[in-house]
């Protein structure tokens, strides 16, 4: 008989090893540029490797659901569009920035998706709701510090970005995509996310396959660990142990990618910058769990919506 110590201790141990799998993400994205692959490229691979994982496995166990018209609809403008966006410019900040500080900066979203969230209510924001997105600004202001002739304004504008436009499908996608298993929303908004990644490419000539052939192994890295594994994995923590804590233990994904970039690429922060990315963690923790309070549970901040991932409920 599984006790319930034995429950919280798989589940601690599977949140951990997904959010250190996303957290790696960047530094595999760093690692396939080298290999002269294009953003847009390495996006494309990585969905389409992901969507054939998910929706395989969906398969096999017999869970391909017959979707309405207005369902397709849906997954096709979170996917296709909301999504891809997000992951076009997080991928784009870390082929600019440090990886460790596009990781950092993406974390502003929960106190985004607290304002965001309000708005949408058309509750009078209080305090839960403002003090967040003030914390998680007073750390970008740290992040960024004094403004350098040769600080990359458009991959810190990227970065900042992809927060936002995360922060917009966390709150349209909590609201569109519930009746809807996680597993499946996930294999069809990869499927989606792949066809436009594939179209940018061959309207705007990124679809580039003339990277060296270790590239693919690195795509394939970021699709199948820093994707498919990390999902997975995050599914089981936030079963065991609730979505609220499952989304605190899952922001040990910056801490990862910040450790990650300094062993790996010899990167490293300023004392600021770092002091500025724990600001910033911690206004991501009082976002969540603001969200918890407002609703019972926080807004999406796992796998489905970070795909780019969403605090999900198992479908088993």
């Amino acid at each position: 008989m599984t006790t319930v110590a034995a429950v919280t201790r798989r589940g601690v141990v599977a949140t951990l090893v997904s959010a250190a799998a996303f957290g790696l993400m960047p530094v595999f994205a760093f690692y396939a540029y080298g290999t002269g692959m294009s953003v847009t490229t390495l996006l494309a691979a990585r969905f389409a490797i992901a969507a054939a994982v998910f929706l395989a496995w969906l398969g096999v166990r017999g869970r391909l659901v017959r979707l309405t018209g207005r369902q397709w609809a849906i997954l096709a403008l979170l996917g296709g569009v909301m999504y891809a966006a997000q992951s076009l410019l997080y991928f784009t900040a870390v082929e600019r920035i440090s990886p460790a500080l596009a990781a950092l900066l993406l974390y502003l979203y929960p106190g985004l998706v607290s304002v965001l969230s309000a708005l949408v209510e058309r509750t009078r924001p209080g305090w839960s709701t403002v003090g967040p997105i003030l914390v998680s600004l007073a750390g970008l202001a740290l992040v960024v510090g004094r403004v350098e002739a040769d600080l990359d304004v458009i991959g810190m504008l990227a970065a900042v970005g992809a927060a936002v436009a995360y922060a917009c499908y966390i709150v349209l996608g909590s609201r569109v995509s519930a009746a809807l298993s996680p597993a499946v929303t996930t294999g069809y908004l990869s499927m989606f996310a792949t066809g436009s990644f594939v179209v940018l490419g061959l309207v705007t000539g990124g679809l580039d396959l003339g990277f060296a052939a270790v590239g693919w192994a690195w795509a394939a890295t970021v699709a199948l660990v820093s994707t498919v594994l990390a999902i997975v994995l995050f599914f089981v923590g936030a079963t065991a142990l609730g979505p609220v804590r499952a989304s605190l233990l899952s922001m040990f994904e910056p801490v990862v990618a910040v450790v990650a970039t300094w062993l790996l690429l010899g990167g490293s922060l300023t004392a600021a910058q770092l002091a500025g990315g724990a600001v910033v963690l911690a206004g991501a923790a009082w976002g969540v769990l603001a969200a918890a309070d407002r609703t019972g549970t926080p807004e999406p901040a796992g796998p489905a919506s970070k795909a780019g991932r969403a605090v999900p409920t198992a479908d088993g």
